[in-house]
């Protein structure tokens, strides 16, 4: 059976919605990221040497890793769900333009942001970065349900995860609407409130 290792409303939240949403078997490992450990005692380094969650190992023993990479490989087992477009097509590239998007200038600045040693200044230049990012979320937002349109993927379950750290950080999300608005309705999956309940988000 599949394994995803995990932090409780860390990114692993993402492909952990993705496994829910394609029906996959699977079993949730809970990784304590400060010690390094899962919670039944195995070394996490040894599993994913680069020390973070998610992580995800296949049925045949195989090890991946790094969000917008697991999300894929879980829609790609399922393709008549659409969780992804096809490979080769234009639409599945603005997948990947999306999850790049989300990867590298809304998750990465929200690192700072977690950070008991970031220096104010830095914390400063991320809310501000994010001000930005997510204003263009916003706009590409406007007139759809979900990022590719009307299809539910596995960039908007992204989007989602890192959306939700607004409220942890005290980043205000009032002048975004149309972001809001999204994430309310992908919050509102059954799938994604079952990911919510067995990661001890919600009741």
């Amino acid at each position: 059976m599949l394994k995803l290792y995990y932090s409780p409303g860390a990114c692993s939240l993402s492909p952990h919605i993705a496994l829910r949403e394609a029906g996959l078997p699977f079993e949730l490992v809970q990784v304590n990221l400060k010690d390094k450990k899962t919670k039944g005692g195995e070394d996490f380094m040894e599993i994913n040497a680069k020390g973070y969650v998610p992580a995800l190992r296949l049925n045949d023993g195989y090890v991946l890793t790094e969000g917008p990479a697991i999300v894929q490989w879980i829609a790609d087992q399922k393709p008549a769900l659409n969780l992804a477009p096809a490979n080769g097509t234009p639409e599945r590239y603005r997948l990947q333009e999306w999850l790049s998007y989300i990867g590298t200038e809304i998750h990465k600045n929200f690192s700072p942001l977690f950070s008991p040693t970031t220096l104010e200044a830095s914390k400063t230049i991320a809310r501000q970065t994010l001000v930005k990012r997510f204003a263009f979320a916003d706009e590409k937002l406007e007139g759809k349900e979900y990022l590719l349109g009307s299809q539910f993927s596995v960039a908007d379950a992204y989007l989602f995860t890192v959306t939700n750290w607004a409220g942890f950080v005290q980043f205000d999300l009032k002048d975004y609407p149309h972001l809001r608005a999204h994430q309310a309705r992908v919050g509102s999956r059954p799938h994604v409130q079952e990911a919510l309940k067995a990661e001890g988000l919600t009741k």
